[in-house]
């Protein structure tokens, strides 16, 4: 299967959450886009492309690890565009957590996306594909070259940093946490 067939696979079974109304209409957006632009997974594709991402989540003491974007000057979770290896997002997703925290033995939270976010970047429109990681137990991150810093924040305090995409995020990703079994 190809990263595109994944990607409409993905978006096809996943449910958005019924409190959040825009993001049915963002997973629909985002599978017209597919299927109206063949090179729509990949930077190249100038009408804007799919990226994946996923927030580094520490359970056990309730907090985010965000970068501040090299480029972007902001606190993100991590992620990106999608590289010809990746054959899934899932993966693409889990790849980008793992080279821009440095962190080892990341574990993708089940259930697939946490969210959908739409948003220019200077390159063009990133229909993002946003998931939630969840960090070992003593977890030491690393600043990557895609980061000018790393910073573990309180899940409380992710507002007063970073902009309402990535408080969503938080929200989204706190309850399903709160929601899994053990």
């Amino acid at each position: 299967m190809s990263l595109r067939e994944d990607a409409v696979r993905t978006l096809t079974d996943w449910s958005p959450p019924d409190s959040d109304p825009g993001q049915e209409e963002l997973r629909r957006g985002y599978l017209a886009h597919l299927a109206a632009h063949e090179d729509g997974m990949w930077k190249s594709c100038s009408a804007g492309h799919l990226t994946a991402s996923a927030l580094v989540f520490d359970p056990v003491d309730g907090r985010v690890l965000l970068t501040l974007h090299r480029k972007l000057r902001m606190w993100l979770q991590m992620g990106g565009h999608c590289e010809p290896e990746d054959s899934a997002l899932a993966g693409a997703a889990l790849r980008e957590a793992q080279e821009e925290s440095g962190i080892d033995g990341l574990t993708l939270l089940p259930g697939g996306p946490v969210r959908l976010d739409r948003h220019l970047t200077p390159c063009a429109w990133h229909l993002d594909v946003q998931y939630a990681a969840l960090a070992p137990v003593g977890a030491r991150e690393t600043v990557s070259e895609e980061s000018l810093e790393l910073r573990w924040y309180g899940c409380d305090e992710v507002a007063s940093v970073a902009d309402d995409s990535v408080v969503r995020l938080v929200e989204r990703t706190r309850a399903l946490v709160g929601e899994a079994p053990g």
